[in-house]
This record gives C-alpha cells, sequence and structure tokens, in this order.
C-alpha cells in the first residue's frame, strides 16, 4: 500500500507541526505585522481532474485570499533585471519508483512545482532575480511553498492565500524512461480563484520579463487575472515570456485547450514550446519541419524556441535560426525539465536583452539552458532538482574536456 493515501491529504493529517500563531518569520504585510489565524476549510475534492473536467464558468463562491506580502530576510530585488512568474504553485506527488502504475506506487516523494514557480526559483537559484504571483490555499501546504519561495529567495509579495480552497495537488506517474503522466486535484484549487483585484501590479510593471503558462487560462476568474496582468506588463514595456506547457487534463476538451493557448499567442515577446505542443497546436503536423514551426511565429514575436528534450532545443528569430545541441545524462524524472531550460534562457536574457539579437551569444545562453534541464533530470522533483550556476558550469566543462 503507497504511503501517502488519501487521509493523509486532510488537513490534520499533513500537519507535522502545530500551526504557528504568528507567521511573521515568513511574511510581512503592507498593512503591517499581523498574524494569520487557522481558518479552517472543507476537506480537499479528492476526484482527480482526469476523470472530472473542470468547468468553464466562475465558481459558485469566491473569495478574496490574504496578502501576506514581501518575505523578510530574502535578498533585495534588482528590478533592473527582475523576472516575474505567474500563475500555478502547487504540490507533486513524485513515486520513489520509476515504471509503476500511480495505484501501484509503494510510496511518493512530496515536492513542490507548478511550472511558473519552478522558473522563478530556478533564476534564483541561478543567482537571478524573481518574483512569483499566484494564489495558494491557507493551509499547511501553501505555507510550506511559502517557506520555499523564501528559503530560495524569490520575492513573494504578490502571493495569495484563500481561505476556502486547497492548495493544487498533483500525482505524477514515472515511465521506467523518467517520463510522466498527472492526475492533478484541483475542483476548484486556490490558484484557479486569483482575482484581479488582487494582483500587485507594482511588482508586475518593476519586472524586465513577465512569464507565464497557460493553466492560468483555462477557468474563471484567475482568467481575468491572466489577462490583466498580461495587459499591465505589456503597457509597461515588460518583456511578455510565455510557456503553454500543455496539460490536457485540465481542459475541458482538446479544442478549448487549442483556443485557449493560441488565444494570447500574438502578445508574447518569447515563446517556449516542444515538439508535442506543435504537434497538438498545428493538428497533427510534423514538428521536426521548420515551415511547420514557422507558421507559429507571429509578426511581434521575438524569440521562439522548441525543446527536444536531450537532442536539445530549435531557436527562431526574424534574422537566424538554428539549432543547439543538448547533453545526454542518466533520466531519473523529466519533470521541471523544461521549467529549468526555460529560467536558464531568462536568467540570461533579464541580464542581458541584447542577447536577442547576436547569434553567438544567444547560442551559448542556450547551451547553458539545456545544461539546466540535463541537470534537473537526474533528480525527482521540480523545485528540489534544479541547479545552481555552478553545478551548470561544472556540467559545461566536462562537456567541453
Amino acid at each position: 500500500m503507497a504511503l501517502v493515501h488519501p487521509s493523509a491529504l486532510c488537513f490534520g493529517a499533513v500537519s507535522s507541526h502545530p500551526r504557528p500563531s504568528s507567521l511573521s518569520n515568513r511574511f510581512s504585510t503592507s498593512a503591517g505585522s499581523r498574524s494569520c489565524a487557522a481558518v479552517k476549510s472543507p476537506r480537499l475534492n479528492l476526484t482527480p481532474s482526469i476523470h472530472r473536467p473542470l468547468r468553464s464558468s466562475s465558481p459558485p463562491c469566491v473569495r478574496p485570499g490574504k496578502a501576506l506580502a514581501s518575505v523578510q530576510g530574502s535578498h533585495e530585488t534588482d528590478e533592473s533585471s527582475l523576472v516575474v512568474c505567474f500563475g500555478e504553485m502547487l504540490i507533486d506527488f513524485v513515486p520513489t519508483i520509476n515504471g509503476l502504475a500511480l495505484a501501484e506506487a509503494p510510496a511518493f516523494k512530496k515536492a513542490p512545482g507548478g511550472a511558473p514557480a519552478n522558473v522563478a526559483v530556478g533564476i534564483a537559484r541561478l543567482g537571478g532575480s524573481s518574483a512569483f504571483i499566484g494564489k495558494v490555499g491557507e493551509d499547511e501546504f501553501g505555507y510550506m511553498l511559502a517557506d520555499i519561495l523564501k528559503e530560495n529567495n524569490v520575492n513573494n509579495e504578490g502571493m495569495r492565500f484563500d481561505p476556502g480552497a486547497r492548495t493544487a495537488l498533483a500525482f505524477v506517474t514515472l515511465k521506467k524512461d523518467g517520463e510522466r503522466e498527472f492526475m492533478f486535484y484541483r475542483n476548484p484549487s486556490a490558484d484557479m480563484l486569483l482575482l484581479e483585484s488582487e494582483l500587485d501590479l507594482d511588482l508586475i510593471r518593476k519586472a524586465k520579463i513577465f512569464h507565464y503558462g497557460s493553466i492560468s487560462l483555462i477557468t474563471e476568474p484567475c482568467k481575468s487575472a491572466h489577462i490583466a496582468a498580461t495587459k499591465a506588463a505589456k503597457d509597461a514595456g515588460v518583456l511578455l515570456s510565455y510557456d503553454p506547457n500543455l496539460r490536457l487534463p485540465l481542459w475541458p476538451s482538446a479544442e478549448s485547450a487549442r483556443e485557449g493557448i493560441l488565444s494570447i499567442w500574438d502578445t508574447a515577446d518569447i515563446i517556449k514550446i516542444s515538439e508535442e505542443e506543435i504537434a497538438f497546436l498545428t493538428n497533427g503536423e510534423d514538428p521536426y519541419d521548420d515551415n511547420v514551426v514557422r507558421k507559429l511565429y507571429h509578426p511581434n514575436l521575438k524569440l521562439l524556441l522548441v525543446t527536444e528534450g536531450p537532442d536539445g532545443c530549435r531557436y527562431y528569430t526574424k534574422e537566424f535560426s538554428g539549432r543547439v545541441k543538448g547533453f545526454k545524462v542518466d533520466v531519473v524524472d523529466t519533470t521541471g525539465a523544461g521549467d529549468a531550460f526555460v529560467a536558464g534562457v531568462l536568467s540570461k536574457l533579464a541580464a542581458d536583452v541584447s542577447l536577442l539579437k547576436d547569434e553567438k551569444r544567444l547560442r551559448e545562453a542556450l547551451s547553458f539552458a539545456n545544461a539546466c534541464g540535463a541537470i534537473t533530470v537526474t533528480e525527482r522533483g521540480a523545485i528540489p532538482a534544479l541547479p545552481t550556476t555552478e553545478a551548470v558550469m561544472n556540467a559545461l566543462v566536462k562537456t567541453v574536456a
């Protein structure tokens, strides 16, 4: 029997220590010091999204979340190279043994995740400046995720806590080759309930790059918050970075996923996609055909990246295109590899956006990003496996030697 039983997902069972009477060590608020009292909320709905499609309408009850703002003790945010990541943050439960069906896994490793949060932590771990904007439940998992952002020097003043919804969970099935399938518990989870009025627009406008995915477009009210955040960033002259991060089980249908992902396509300055996503968005066309990829290149796009796992990546700009080879490693878990790649790219672009016009230096940045992704797949979980700059440079040196 698996060590993670459904009953362990309720609030009382997952708490390994009593709730602190004050969260001042985790957060401070713009309104002054304030403790966060325990708020009891209903047990998480344990019907996985893979079996129950989400409704496109707003949940019947949406409560504003608490703004437990800036992190105490974190490094000062460098606004000149700040990357703000918007979207979901959740808990991944990763099986301790690969190649088994979800129900057959003997145990799971609890790992923080969520693509935008992974990117934020990845950038900070590489020495860059990052912030995360999103919503989690006012529960032990939500507090744990806030702590993890703090520990990794990610600005979390845009994080919100919902007293009536749980932090999202995802159970990951690892195949023998390290590839994965997901089963989500979020009907609805707190990340889906972020309100436009809860956005930290000042933080967004300070960014050099604003990064997001497509999961936050699936349902209201988060969809409206996503669109408003993107508009605020665009109006402020911030570069927009988009990784669709397709998760079909979360969408009502494949067609709604395709329409939703493409609905904001033309606003992005930088887009990262995989071969599978190209095939999906083009209704089955060959993702290795440059003419097919070019169909996805809109007039205002500055950089289109196509990741190919161990084979590296392709890049497309208006002036040039090419391929940068990847790194061969022993794969344990591919969760977070694409996010590590994005973190590597954005950390370099935030430091020097002129890379977009210099193919030689762009290729160097992409090789760095490929190494980030390769290192990440050698451990289980996303955030725990994200590399430091030192680890990446060591990997690059070994390939040259």
